[in-house]
């Protein structure tokens, strides 16, 4: 991903906007698209800073978080459950998720969902 332009180049493009310069004339006068233009100006106006958001970074795990007492305990009623069972069984309490948001929230809690082994090993050939 490449990184946000300078500060001071959305400040020099803000600064012609603010002084009357449609966002087109910045845009093409400073080598940048307009929509940048029109987004620094508009978060400037809103906000008052053009410094860019940070990258990156979790944006939904609070969601499943808020639901971390339901899935663990039901989680703990089968531990065996499969991850799109509980999938399943968190939508009907109307918790809409996936199964690899299930699978990065088990993770984040350190909790393993290894299967034990359901039959014996075959001593007759090699597995």
């Amino acid at each position: 991903m490449p990184s946000p332009l300078s500060v001071d180049l959305r400040e020099r493009v803000v600064a012609a906007v603010a002084a009357g310069v449609s966002c087109h004339r910045a845009a093409a006068r400073f080598g940048v698209s307009v929509s940048s233009a029109s987004r620094w100006s508009e978060r400037f106006r809103q906000e008052g800073r053009v410094v860019p958001k940070p990258l990156g970074g979790d944006h939904s795990s609070h969601w499943i978080e808020a639901q971390a007492d339901l899935i663990l305990s039901t989680y703990e009623e089968q531990p065996q459950i499969f991850l799109r069972e509980l999938r399943d069984r968190l939508a009907e309490h109307g918790v809409s998720t996936s199964t690899s948001g299930l699978s990065r929230f088990f993770h984040r809690h350190r909790i393993t969902r290894k299967k034990g082994r359901s039959m014996q090993l075959s001593r007759s050939v090699r597995t």
